[in-house]
């Protein structure tokens, strides 16, 4: 058997992530209003206690993190707790959220503080959420509160998470609140985002100039399924564009560049310090008449490609590699803010994980500056739309009883944590049957 590492930069991050809504529980937001209604979740369930994180059972999650082996964390605050009224801040809300980051601190696990992922105080979304210009200067306002109150604890901040995602999902496919299908609407969300990300930056530079800021994009590889056709490759190279480069290329020269026309945001052109990069799978497109709502294109996976169990992931590592090329087109540090995959059984993640990992260091040692990997997630929990049917934790988590239950997974990352690197013996344990395509002989 080959007896080989492939190790990290010494003072990288390994770490994982979660997000204030799927984890706290006993929120009030858009999204607990959303979850009331039937047939918005799949599997009729609702964010309820979630992990009970606002409980305090974050205390034992970052214990396991920690000895784990990781040495980072990524996580949100919510800002319906912090910010319950326009005129009003919960003084309780941001005493447990320091409470947290002394934890982290106390467990040698970097924190990663991501503002808005995906959840709306009800106030803002009864005026129209991100439509309306309003929930700029609220968010700007939330951001100033946010950072003077923890700046001695955070210092990388990711303003806002997958963009992309929440103005296609709630705007056009319209399965996140409010549900809508309208392209333009979704445009006009995606533009107050950029405004958003903009003013929140130049805020934490001016309170913090030491920080480092950033968003978490969502990358889809998405390749045409015949290359030789042109139609394909115009239907991918569109549909590759607008998802992935709209909102990140604002961030670059200030224009956000779309199909229905350009909108010049000056404001926001130079107002990334680093990538935060989100990355889970491919698809393959083909031209198809009877997708117009699409721009003509019909995704799929390729047919013998390894699906999760519920069929929402393929394992597709040589799309990983792709963003992070893409990544790098930005010449910023990269960090990845999130990769994983939904299986319940712990089958399908060994391999995943060994193979995506993997990619990441074969992307550093063609000097891509990435400084950080932060797997989705720690433990299961509420996802979104999905309800629990998919289940994305290094720890199994009952959300009936609030048990946790360790997989093989979270013993496998933490050895590449605590090694600082991937080795030929820990694949072999874990993951053998892609041992041979990672240590070939």
């Amino acid at each position: 058997m080959a007896q080989a590492v492939y190790n990290f930069p010494r003072g990288f991050l390994w770490g994982s992530a979660t997000s204030s809504h799927q984890v706290e529980g006993g929120n009030t937001n858009n999204w607990t209003a959303w979850e009331e209604v039937p047939g918005h979740i799949i599997d009729r369930s609702k964010s309820g206690v979630a992990c009970d994180w606002w409980g305090g059972r974050w205390r034992e999650d970052l214990d396991r993190a920690a000895e784990g082996g990781q040495n980072a964390h990524r996580l949100s605050v919510e800002w319906s707790r912090i910010q319950p009224a326009p005129d009003r801040w919960s003084e309780v809300a941001l005493d447990r959220y320091l409470e947290i980051f002394r934890g982290l601190k106390e467990r040698g696990l970097q924190p990663m503080v991501t503002l808005h992922h995906f959840t709306n105080p009800l106030w803002l979304e009864e005026r129209g959420g991100w439509e309306n210009p309003v929930a700029i200067q609220a968010f700007e306002k939330f951001t100033q509160k946010v950072v003077e109150t923890f700046k001695d604890y955070v210092t990388t901040w990711c303003t806002i998470n997958e963009p992309n995602v929440y103005a296609v999902e709630g705007y056009v496919e319209g399965v996140f609140p409010p549900g809508k299908h309208d392209i333009q609407t979704a445009l006009r969300v995606l533009a107050n985002l950029v405004r958003g990300h903009s003013a929140a930056y130049h805020i934490i530079h001016n309170l913090q100039p030491e920080a480092q800021v950033g968003t978490a994009i969502n990358y889809r590889s998405i390749l045409p399924a015949a290359g030789w056709s042109p139609l394909d490759r115009m239907v991918a190279n569109m549909q590759s564009s607008i998802y992935n480069r709209v909102f990140s290329g604002a961030l670059v020269d200030g224009v956000m560049r779309t199909p229905l026309g350009n909108t010049r945001l000056p404001e926001a052109r130079g107002t990334q310090d680093f990538i935060g990069l989100n990355y889970y799978t491919r698809d393959y497109i083909s031209f198809d008449l009877r997708y117009a709502s699409a721009l003509f294109g019909h995704r799929y996976f390729r047919k013998d490609a390894e699906l999760s169990k519920t069929k929402y992931i393929a394992n597709e590592p040589e799309g990983f590699y792709e963003a992070i090329r893409w990544a790098n087109s930005f010449n910023l540090p990269i960090i990845i803010t999130e990769n994983g995959v939904e299986d319940s059984d712990d089958a399908m993640r060994p391999s995943y994980l060994a193979q995506h990992i993997h990619q990441v260091w074969r992307a550093i040692n063609f000097n891509f500056p990435i400084t950080g990997y932060y797997h989705w997630s720690l433990m299961d929990n509420f996802e979104w739309e999905r309800g629990w049917t998919q289940r994305f934790g290094l720890w199994e988590v009952d959300p009936e009883t609030q048990a946790r239950r360790k997989r093989p997974s979270a013993a496998f990352y933490g050895e590449i944590c605590q090694e600082n690197g991937l080795s030929a013996d820990m694949v072999a344990r874990y993951a053998p049957k892609v041992f041979a395509r990672l240590f070939p002989n």
